[in-house]
C-alpha cells in the first residue's frame, strides 16, 4: 500500500548536499526520529525530480504523496483527502475523537472539528502509519495545496516529536515567504553549475559535442528540466553539431506549456514588454518603456485588425535610403512623441512579476525561469519580433549601445547590406567574443562579396574560439572555405584550424602554421606574425624547431620594412611584443642565448602596457622561460583576470595553466594549486576536457611534489594522457613519487625520457631532479650543462640555488661539493619564500655531511629540513629528513601540533561552508575517501571533534 514509487527518472546530478540533507532524514526516521523539509526551487529546477529521488531513497520507508494542483487550490481540505485516502483502514480504527473529523474529511464533508484537533488527528493516524516502518509524506507544489490542508500540514510538523515520520514538501521559489513564514526548515535548491548541467546532458544524450553542450546551456539557463527537454528533442545531426540547434524548448515541454499558459492571461502592454525584454536580455527597464512607447504608439506599425493577435510590419532594408548610422539616430529622433504616446508601464512589468515569469530590478529583467526568455520571443509573430528589434534599435542606438542597436537592425535586414555588413565588423572589434561573433556572423550573411562574407566567418570563429566554441569555430572556418575568398583568406582559414587543433596534434598544427607564415609574408605580414607566434607554441609542444628561425626572421624583416616605408604608422604594442617574442625564440633554438634572452626579456617589458590577455598568457610563458616565475605569475594572473571580463572564457583556464607553472616553479605549490583547481573547474565548465586534463596533471604534480602519493595518484588516474604534456606531466610526478620512496633508477628513466622528449621548459624543470636521481646515468653531464647555461642567464636567485645544488651533486670533488652546497643556500636566503626548495637543500647537504662524518654539522641542517618538511605537511619527505638526523645520532622528538596546511585550509573552509565529503572531494579532484583522512588530520590538528565544532572554530577566526 505505501511502497516507493518506480521512479524511472535519471537520479539527480550536482545535488549531493541536498540529497545528504534528505538521506539524513531517512536515517532518522528508521532510528525512530521524524523531521521535516520543504525544498524551494523554480519551474524545471528539479523539486519534483529530488522528491521522486527521496521515495526511491526511501526503499525500506512507507511512501505516501501528495502533488498540490492549481485547479484543487481552492478545494477546502482536498490536498488531506487525498493523504487520507490510502490510509481508510488505519483511520477507522482510531478513536472516535480522532476518528470522525477525519472521516469527515475522507467523505468530502467540512470538518466540526478545529484546525488544531484536526491537525492532532492526523498526528494519530500518522503515528499509527509508522508503527510498522518508517513513513514519508511527500508533499510536491505544497504551495498549490489547498489553504486548509497547508494549515493542517503545518500544525502536524510541529507535533511529530519523536515519531518515524519524514514529511518533505516542494515549494515554488515565489512561495518562499510563505513557507518560511511556517517556520517550517527550508533548504533553496541552487542552480546547476555548468560541470552538472553538462553531467545530465551526457546521461540523456550520450555523444553530444561540447560546443552542442554549450548551447544547450545557453538556451536552458542552467535548468534541468529544460536541458532534458532539449536534450531528448535533438536529431541526430543536432547532437553532432552539423545541424543548428532549436531557438526554444520543444511545443510538448511541460516547461514551454507552464511559461505559455502563464503569459497568455496577460494584457498586451505587458507582453509587449516581455518581448522586448526576451529581444535584448540587457536592456534596462527604462529602456524597455521607451522602445514599447515606439511599438505602441504606432511607429512602423499597421494595425492588427484582431486586436490581440499581435500586428505586422513593412520593413524595407534601407527605411528612407538611410544608412545604419542614420536609422539609429534617427529613429531616436521623436522618441519622445512615441513615448508619449505609448500605453506600457511599470505597472505592466509588475503583473509579469506577480505571474512568477520575471523579476525586475533597476538594471535588468530577467526570466524565471532564464529558459522563459526564448519561449516568450518565439511566441510572438514575425512581425511583432521585428517591430520590437527596430524599437530597440532606436532606443539604444541613440542612448551611445551601438552594437546593440545594429544587431538588432540586421536582424530584420532582408537583403544584402555592404554598409551594415561593415559597421558590425567595426563594431564588433570592441565587443566582448560572443557578442563580437554574432556581428561577425550577421556580417557575413549581409555581405554581397563571397570574399567579404569568408573573411567575416573567419574572424566570428576567432572569436568563437575565444569564447572557448571550438566545434563551432571549425564549422565556421569550413563554410568560409567553400566561398570565394582570395588566396590570404583560404591560407587565414587553414591556420584557424591549426590553432584548433594545436593541443591536440601540434606537430600538424606547427607544419601548418609555418606553411601560412611563409604564404603570408608578403600579403600580411601581421598575420604571418600571428601564425608565427601559433606555430611557436606548437614547437615548444614537439621539440622541433623545423623552419621556424628561418620564418622569423624574414617575418621580422618584412615588417620592418613595412614600417620603414609607413612612417606615420607606429608599431603597437601587441606587435612589438610579438616581433620580439619570436626573433627571442628562434635565436634560442639556433643558440644564440645571450640575444634571445635580451628579445624575451623585452616581451616582459612590454607586458606591463598591454591588457590583451592572449599576449599576457604568452608573456607570462616567456617569464617562465627567463626564470622570472613570480612575474610570469602575476602577468598569468592578470590575464585571467581581464579574459574573464572579457568573456574571453576559452583564456581562462589557459591563464591559469601558466600561473600554476609559474608559482609551482617559484616554489609557491599552494597558490599553484589554487591556479590548478580553479582552472580544472573553470575548463570542465566550459566543455574542455583536454584542458582540464592538464589542470588535473599539474595538481598530481603538485602533491607528488610533497609527497603525498594518494592526491597525486587520484589526480592523474583523472587525467586521460592523450596529450604529450600531461603524459609528461604525469611522468615527472611518478618520479617523484619513485625518489621520495627510495627508488632514484626507476624516477631516473622517467625524468631522462622528459628531458629528451619533453619541451624547453620541462627539460630545465625536471633537471635538478634527475641530477639528484641519477649518479651516474647516460646524459647526465649534458643535462647539467644545460641547466647550468640556463640557470645562470636567468639571474634569479632561486634558480641559482638550484643552479649550484646541481654543482653539487655533479662534482665528484668533495670539497667543491660543500662549497656549491654552501653558495645554494645562499642563494636561497635571497629568495622571499625558499620554503621548500631550501629545505630539499638542507635535506641533501645534511645527507652529503653525515656521509663525510660530519654528523654533528649535518643535523643542524636535516633538523632545519624536518621542520620545514613538517610545517609543508610534506610527510614522506620529513620521514626521509628524520631517517637522515637519525643516522646522524640525533634523538628526534614527536612533532606538536602543527598549523593547517593549504590543501587541508581549503577541506576545512568548505566543510564549514556545509559542503559534504562527496562534495569536497569533486571540488578538490580527490575521492570521498581522501578527503575523510585529510578531515580527521584536520580535526585532530585543530582539537575538534565534529563538523559543527570546526564550523564554530573557523567563524571566531
Amino acid at each position: 500500500m505505501l511502497n516507493a514509487p518506480v521512479v524511472h527518472e535519471v537520479a539527480p546530478v550536482g545535488r549531493d548536499a541536498d540529497l545528504a540533507a534528505i538521506a539524513g532524514l531517512i536515517k532518522a526516521a528508521a532510528e525512530g526520529r521524524g523531521g521535516v523539509l520543504v525544498l524551494a526551487a523554480g519551474p524545471g529546477e528539479g523539486r519534483t525530480t529530488m522528491l521522486r529521488a527521496a521515495a526511491a531513497a526511501a526503499a525500506a520507508t512507507g511512501v505516501i504523496s501528495v502533488p498540490g494542483h492549481a485547479d484543487e487550490s481552492d478545494v477546502a481540505y482536498g490536498g488531506l483527502e487525498r493523504l487520507l485516502a490510502p490510509l481508510d483502514d488505519l483511520v477507522r480504527e482510531l478513536p472516535a475523537q480522532w476518528r470522525e473529523p477525519l472521516l469527515a474529511v475522507a467523505g468530502g464533508r467540512e470538518p466540526e472539528a478545529g484546525p488544531l484537533p484536526l491537525g492532532l488527528a492526523v498526528v494519530a493516524l500518522l503515528r499509527r502509519v509508522a508503527r510498522e516502518r518508517p513513513l514519508m509524506c511527500l508533499f510536491d507544489d505544497a504551495d498549490l495545496l489547498d489553504r486548509e490542508t497547508w494549515q493542517v500540514i503545518r500544525l502536524v510538523a510541529r507535533r511529530l516529536g519523536g515519531a518515524p515520520v519524514v514529511l518533505l514538501a516542494s515549494v515554488t521559489a515565489n512561495a518562499v515567504g510563505h513557507a518560511a513564514a511556517a517556520g517550517l526548515p527550508m533548504r533553496q535548491l541552487r542552480p546547476l553549475d555548468d560541470e552538472a548541467c553538462r553531467e545530465l546532458l551526457r546521461r540523456r544524450a550520450p555523444g553530444i559535442t561540447d560546443d552542442v553542450a554549450a548551447g544547450l546551456l545557453d538556451i536552458a539557463c542552467a535548468n534541468a528540466a529544460a536541458l532534458v527537454d532539449l536534450a531528448t528533442a535533438l536529431s541526430p545531426e543536432q547532437r553532432r553539431g552539423y545541424a543548428a540547434l532549436p531557438t526554444t524548448l520543444p511545443p510538448d515541454s511541460g516547461l514551454r506549456l507552464r511559461v505559455s499558459a502563464g503569459l497568455s492571461v496577460l494584457p498586451r502592454p505587458a507582453r509587449t514588454l516581455l518581448l522586448l525584454a526576451a529581444t535584448d536580455p540587457s536592456a534596462r527597464p527604462a529602456e524597455l518603456l521607451a522602445a514599447a512607447a515606439r511599438m505602441e504608439g504606432g511607429a512602423r506599425l499597421v494595425a492588427d485588425s484582431a486586436g490581440e493577435g499581435g500586428a505586422e510590419l513593412a520593413v524595407p532594408a534601407r527605411p528612407d535610403g538611410a544608412g545604419a548610422a542614420a536609422r539609429i539616430a534617427g529613429g531616436e529622433r521623436g522618441g519622445a512623441q512615441a513615448e508619449i504616446a505609448g500605453a506600457a508601464g511599470l505597472s505592466d512589468l509588475d503583473l509579469a512579476e506577480r505571474g512568477g515569469l520575471v523579476a525586475v530590478a533597476e538594471n535588468g529583467v530577467r526570466f524565471t525561469p532564464g529558459v522563459a526568455r526564448s519561449v516568450v520571443y518565439e511566441a510572438e509573430p514575425l512581425g511583432r519580433r521585428h517591430a520590437a528589434h527596430l524599437a530597440l534599435a532606436a532606443v539604444l542606438g541613440g542612448r551611445g549601445r551601438r552594437l546593440s542597436a545594429l544587431l538588432h537592425l540586421a536582424v530584420v535586414a532582408e537583403r544584402p547590406d555592404e554598409e551594415l555588413a561593415r559597421e558590425l565588423m567595426v563594431a564588433a572589434e570592441e565587443a566582448p567574443p560572443m557578442a563580437a561573433a554574432r556581428a561577425q556572423q550577421r556580417a557575413a550573411e549581409l555581405s554581397g562579396s563571397g570574399g567579404a562574407a569568408a573573411a567575416a566567418l573567419l574572424a566570428a570563429a576567432r572569436s568563437l574560439m575565444a569564447a572557448g566554441r571550438t566545434h563551432e569555430a571549425g564549422l565556421l572556418v569550413r563554410r568560409a572555405g567553400k566561398l570565394r575568398g582570395s588566396a590570404v583568406v583560404r591560407a587565414r582559414a587553414r591556420g584557424v584550424l591549426a590553432e584548433i587543433n594545436l593541443r591536440q596534434a601540434p606537430a600538424a598544427a606547427q607544419d601548418v602554421l609555418l606553411e601560412v607564415a611563409g604564404e603570408l609574408m608578403d600579403a600580411d605580414p601581421g598575420g604571418a606574425l600571428e601564425a608565427l607566434l601559433l606555430a611557436g607554441e606548437a614547437c615548444g609542444r614537439t621539440g622541433e624547431p623545423g623552419r621556424y628561425p628561418v620564418l622569423a626572421r624574414q617575418v621580422a624583416a618584412r615588417l620592418d620594412g613595412v614600417r620603414s616605408t609607413a612612417a606615420p604608422v607606429a608599431r603597437s604594442t601587441g606587435e612589438a611584443m610579438g616581433l620580439h617574442q619570436v626573433v627571442g625564440v628562434a635565436d634560442l633554438m639556433t643558440g644564440a642565448e645571450e640575444a634571445a634572452f635580451g628579445h624575451l626579456r623585452e616581451v616582459l617589458r612590454l607586458a606591463e602596457r598591454t591588457a590583451e590577455p592572449a599576449a599576457l598568457i604568452r608573456a607570462a610563458n616567456t617569464g617562465i622561460l627567463l626564470g622570472q616565475d613570480k612575474r610570469a605569475a602575476r602577468l598569468a594572473g592578470r590575464a585571467a583576470g581581464l579574459a574573464r571580463e572579457s568573456g574571453a572564457h576559452a583564456l581562462v583556464p589557459a591563464a591559469l595553466e601558466v600561473a600554476a607553472y609559474a608559482d609551482l616553479a617559484a616554489g609557491r605549490y599552494d597558490l599553484a594549486t589554487a591556479s590548478a583547481l580553479d582552472g580544472a573547474a573553470v575548463a570542465r565548465g566550459a566543455g574542455r576536457p583536454d584542458l582540464a586534463d592538464t589542470h588535473l596533471a599539474l595538481l598530481g604534480l603538485l602533491a607528488a611534489f610533497v609527497g603525498d602519493r594518494e592526491s597525486a595518484v587520484e589526480r592523474l588516474a583523472a587525467a586521460r594522457r592523450a596529450d604529450a604534456e600531461v603524459r609528461a606531466l604525469g611522468d615527472w610526478a611518478e618520479a617523484l613519487l619513485d625518489l621520495v620512496a627510495g627508488q632514484p633508477a626507476s624516477a631516473a628513466q622517467r625524468l631522462a625520457g622528459i628531458f629528451s622528449g619533453g619541451s624547453m621548459i620541462l627539460r630545465v624543470a625536471v633537471t635538478p631532479h634527475l641530477l639528484e636521481a641519477s649518479e651516474r646515468a647516460e646524459g647526465r653531464q649534458h643535462a647539467a650543462a644545460v641547466f647550468d647555461q640556463w640557470a645562470g642567464r636567468t639571474r634569479q636567485s632561486g634558480w641559482l640555488a638550484l643552479r649550484s645544488r646541481c654543482r653539487a651533486l655533479t662534482t665528484a670533488d668533495y670539497d667543491a661539493a660543500e662549497d656549491h652546497f654552501r653558495e645554494a643556500l645562499g642563494w636561497h636566503g635571497r629568495d622571499d619564500d625558499p620554503g621548500f626548495a631550501r629545505a630539499h637543500t638542507e635535506l641533501l647537504y645534511g645527507r652529503h655531511l653525515r656521509r663525510r662524518r660530519r654528523p654533528a654539522e649535518a643535523r643542524d641542517h636535516l633538523r632545519r629540513a624536518v621542520d620545514t618538511f613538517h610545517r609543508l605537511d610534506a610527510r614522506p619527505w620529513a620521514e626521509q629528513a628524520v631517517r637522515e638526523l637519525r643516522a646522524a645520532g640525533a634523538k628526534v622528538d614527536p612533532i606538536g601540533r602543527t598549523p593547517l596546511t593549504a590543501q587541508q585550509e581549503r577541506i576545512a573552509g568548505l566543510v564549514a561552508e556545509g559542503a559534504t565529503n562527496r562534495e569536497v572531494a569533486r571540488q578538490l579532484h580527490l575521492s570521498p575517501r581522501t578527503i575523510d583522512h585529510h578531515l580527521r588530520n584536520v580535526f585532530a590538528r585543530l582539537g575538534v571533534r565534529s563538523r559543527t565544532e570546526l564550523a564554530h572554530l573557523l567563524a571566531a577566526g
